[in-house]
């Protein structure tokens, strides 16, 4: 007797609060996933070229300022997830609050924290094998900036989603 008074106490408790914890959980995980993977690859991207620019500021140092171009753009992928993460981060309200909301904020933490991460990766290997190319041949350095630029726009094209999801 005890334990369906519980139970029906608990059910009532629930269905007045329309907003579920499951919803309130994969927000904030949709939140936490955008900064922590794109910053994961902006981190990624940014040791990676920096290796390459210090190599290579070894052998032509008037050429470190230039070559700096990579670890900029590695840097800006993290900027793609705080913006997701800042979006959801605010929409997710203590009531009202669905489940469809919830997973649609985790799969726009999810598009633009995965994309990060692997534009991150694309960046500092770039980056770091285009700088010493570059120091070596200094011709090489527009074909660098455009396969940094294609690699950035992986990144872009995420935050691009997760814009479009998150406003849903």
């Amino acid at each position: 007797m005890a334990t369906s008074t519980v139970m029906s106490m608990a059910g009532s408790l629930l269905a007045d609060d329309p907003t579920s914890n499951t919803a309130a959980f994969f927000g904030f995980m949709g939140a936490a996933s955008a900064l922590v993977f794109s910053c994961l690859g902006a981190a990624y991207g940014t040791a990676k070229s920096g290796v390459g620019v210090s190599a290579m500021g070894v052998m032509r140092p008037e050429l470190v300022m230039r070559s700096i171009i990579p670890v900029v753009m590695a840097g800006v992928i993290g900027i793609y997830g705080l913006i997701i993460a800042v979006i959801v981060g605010t929409n997710i309200q203590s009531t009202g609050y669905t489940d469809f909301k919830g997973f649609a904020h985790f799969g726009s933490g999810l598009a633009v924290g995965l994309s990060g991460l692997a534009a991150g990766m694309a960046i500092g290997i770039v980056g770091d094998a285009g700088v010493r190319a570059t120091a070596q041949q200094p011709k090489l350095f527009v074909g660098m900036i455009l396969i940094l630029i294609f690699a950035e726009a992986l990144g872009l094209y995420g935050l691009i989603v997760a814009l479009i999801v998150s406003s849903r």
